[in-house]
């Protein structure tokens, strides 16, 4: 069996599509293939950009070409953007980063409001390793902590990087329930399209978040799914030792 053969394999077994990450976790099970390279994952990355079989769905989200119409119902995927789009887009992200922490060995969790929401097919709730948010301060702090998008905890059940997705509103909620926080040696991450970095860097001049205007970074979409795809290709690699 061919290589791209291979990856069309694992994907037509996922419904049609698939991460980068989960195509490095199942490709190479597959018998009879001969990978020949130091560097399988590149050779992944490079097959999945042939546009002949394959077509991007969104960064690090990849399916077969021959069922497009079939993925993009799926997911409810429309040429002009929808409410269905902005929850796909806003659930896909936090999956990303709830599977990132738990591969990093954080506890995780998702906002109660989020739980049955999709992650692709499956709800976020099986991928948050918490039920409950960590009860690690006063009740009022911990009631606006557990509606952050994303949260991983430490092993001492105290808040490590909590995680915001912005889609379209203007970030200011997100950075108040940031402040909330600041007395905590937390990592503030805002999950964003690249084309909203300026609009960030000018909330974030407002005085009210002098406090934390040190704390607080911009992460794009492309950056998360990066992150998504090298962790998982690292803990692989370690299991090999």
């Amino acid at each position: 069996m061919k290589q791209y053969e291979a990856v069309i394999e694992v994907m037509k077994s996922n419904g049609g599509y698939s991460t980068l990450g989960n195509l490095y976790k199942e490709v190479f099970k597959i018998e009879n293939v001969k990978w020949g390279t130091k560097t399988p994952f590149a050779s992944i990355r490079r097959i999945v950009q042939d546009e002949r079989f394959f077509f991007k769905i969104k960064p690090g989200l990849w399916a077969l070409k021959e069922v497009r119409e079939e993925v993009l119902n799926l997911f409810d995927i429309k040429k002009r953007k929808s409410e269905k789009d902005i929850e796909f887009n806003h659930a896909y992200y936090q999956g990303l980063l709830l599977e990132i922490g738990k591969l990093k060995n954080y506890d995780t969790y998702v906002p109660n409001q989020d739980k049955n929401k999709k992650y692709l097919e499956r709800p976020l709730k099986e991928f948050s390793t918490l039920d409950k948010c960590h009860n690690f301060t006063y009740d009022y702090i911990i009631q606006r902590a557990a509606t952050i998008d994303v949260s991983w905890f430490n092993e001492r059940k105290f808040p490590h990087a909590l995680f915001e997705i912005e889609y379209s509103t203007d970030f200011k909620n997100s950075l108040i329930k940031f402040l909330e926080l600041q007395d905590f040696n937390v990592d503030f991450r805002i999950v964003a399209d690249k084309k909203r970095e300026k609009q960030f860097n000018s909330t974030m001049m407002f005085t009210a978040f002098k406090n934390i205007e040190t704390r607080v970074k911009f992460l794009t979409y492309d950056v998360v799914s990066e992150l998504h795809t090298k962790t998982i290709e690292l803990s692989l690699i370690e299991s090999d030792f």
